[in-house]
């Protein structure tokens, strides 16, 4: 699960992906077990859920390159596009909003169009977040 957005401005409504993913290691008890790795330029905190292993990622690049992180992961831990979800904002829906969208283009968000560049493959699950727009 990849929380895209820009790690010098959290807080900020673009980068709304990386603060579901704090509150996401909150709710699965590993908020203390982020660390930076290297290897794919991201900060990775490890978490169980419902059976299933997960590998929570918050890339420490700009949003515009963000693929380059999510991408080195999925080869870290042996990821097909199809294993990776991305959570982002969504300036087309309302603020707080959320919609999944399974697949297909980038929709012009930089993040989206720079993890299917990455991967060579447009097949990961988006986590749309509204932000609205100004």
């Amino acid at each position: 699960v990849a929380g895209l957005g820009n790690y010098g401005l959290r807080g900020t409504r673009h980068s709304v992906g990386m603060a579901v993913l704090d509150r996401l290691a909150r709710q699965l008890a590993v908020a203390e077990g982020w660390r930076a790795d290297r290897r794919c330029c991201a900060d990775v905190a490890l978490a169980a859920a419902r059976g299933l292993e997960l590998v929570l990622l918050k890339p420490r690049r700009l949003m515009n390159i963000n693929g380059l992180s999510v991408a080195s992961a999925a080869e870290i831990y042996n990821l097909r596009p199809e294993d990776i979800y991305l959570v982002h904002d969504d300036l087309d829906k309302a603020l707080g909003q959320v919609a999944i969208k399974l697949g297909g283009s980038a929709r012009g968000h930089n993040g989206v169009r720079s993890c299917i560049s990455a991967l060579h493959s447009s097949e990961m699950t988006r986590l749309r977040v509204g932000i609205g727009r100004p």
